[in-house]
């Protein structure tokens, strides 16, 4: 159920290269027009609102301030881009989804980015759909798989703040995770663990999204 098992050391080394130069902000894309080119592989990530997406995008770079971080759910409300030095990759926080302290209108309005996004998107190679670890799959990120699935793009569970819960406890939570996925045809069979605040998982996630670059190369 964790990637981390099956990665090899050259691997793991590479995922530790690709993020030791920096990696920049470049832009906020508001409307699916203002993408940029789709000229690298680029890799997403996904959750529910104040699930610790930025937080988890700065432990994999090495910098605690690239992604605003905040406790109001719903403080991502674009698309916000960042390159890797090397060029080689986009990464990509998506807007929260479910509960946000923002009008109607304008969670309307990002939701919708989100779906055209992943809709019409070539080089997006995987989304991280990230799960908090002491709350499991909820029915919103059902619809989220849903939608990932109709849309025949990959994705792969990340459970964020598992050093939040017990060992015990987070085994329970990625067996009942693995159990759902396989119920869903784009899901990818691996689920990684990891804590943005003790590096718990950041190497082998960093390994698994150097495995992607390398096999769309």
């Amino acid at each position: 159920m964790n990637e981390g098992t099956d990665l090899t050391a050259a691997e793991i080394e590479a995922g530790d290269e690709l993020f030791k130069r920096p990696t920049t902000f470049i832009m906020s894309v508001a409307a699916i027009d203002g993408l940029p080119a789709a000229d690298r592989v680029e890799i997403a990530l996904a959750g529910r609102s104040n699930v610790g997406k930025s937080s988890l995008i700065n432990a994999i770079v090495r910098d605690g301030a690239l992604a605003r971080t905040s406790n109001t759910p719903g403080r991502t409300q674009l698309l916000n881009y960042f390159v890797t030095d090397d060029r080689a990759l986009n990464l990509v926080d998506m807007p929260g989804y479910g509960f946000a302290k923002a009008p109607k209108a304008t969670v309307e309005a990002w939701t919708k980015l989100v779906k055209d996004y992943l809709r019409g998107r070539p080089t997006l190679a995987r989304v991280f759909l990230l799960i908090d670890a002491r709350h499991g799959i909820k029915p919103v990120d059902m619809e989220i798989m849903a939608l990932l699935d109709t849309s025949a793009v990959s994705y792969q569970v990340v459970l964020t703040k598992a050093d939040k819960i017990n060992p015990f406890e987070l085994e329970q939570v990625k067996a009942a995770t693995f159990a759902e996925l396989s119920r869903h045809p784009a899901a990818f069979p691996a689920i990684l663990a990891t804590s943005s605040e003790k590096g718990d998982g950041i190497p082998e996630l960093r390994a698994t999204i150097a495995r992607i670059i390398a096999e769309r190369r």
